[in-house]
């Protein structure tokens, strides 16, 4: 998340999965999103804002991809583990636990994350908004590639 906070916005690309494509695509300007590391902590290190909706993937040599700009929000007081998320039994059911192998994934309204004891102490701001995993791969415009994020959809 440090790398993110020095680099101020970034786009998330990489995305090259129809499913997490349309979720990516759904994601509006100003919603929150959680900053999940998948391939070392497996935990959320902070919440995310996009900044700009979807548009096409520079990055996309065929086919038809999109990306969307975040920009840092706030970081996490403490990481929240994946295995504490699977110990949260009102989040079983999230996609995040069903499929975790999908790099960009609503979840249930009324179960969100930012509703579980473990975010409200952690990142007060915290609502709920979509939630992405970025990698850090360098770039020019730092680039966020794919991996598998934790989200949750905008509260009614």
């Amino acid at each position: 998340m440090d790398d993110f906070v020095r680099e101020g916005e970034t786009y998330w690309d990489g995305v090259r999965n129809y499913q997490a494509r349309n979720n990516l695509r759904a994601m509006k300007q100003g919603d929150l999103v959680f900053f999940y590391h998948s391939v070392s902590d497996k935990e959320i290190v902070g919440v995310a804002k996009v900044t700009r909706e979807h548009y096409p993937d520079p990055t996309a040599k065929d086919g038809d991809w999109s990306v969307v700009d975040l920009a840092p929000a706030k970081p996490m007081k403490q990481p929240v583990s994946l295995t504490r998320i699977k110990a949260d039994k009102s989040l079983e059911n999230i996609a995040l636990i069903k499929q975790s192998l999908l790099s960009v994934m609503p979840s249930p309204r009324r179960s969100s994350a930012a509703s579980s004891s473990w975010a409200r102490p952690s990142c007060a701001d915290a609502a709920p908004g979509q939630a992405a995993q970025p990698n850090n791969s360098p770039s020019p415009k730092k680039r966020l590639s794919s991996a598998w994020p934790f989200s949750t959809e905008s509260e009614a």
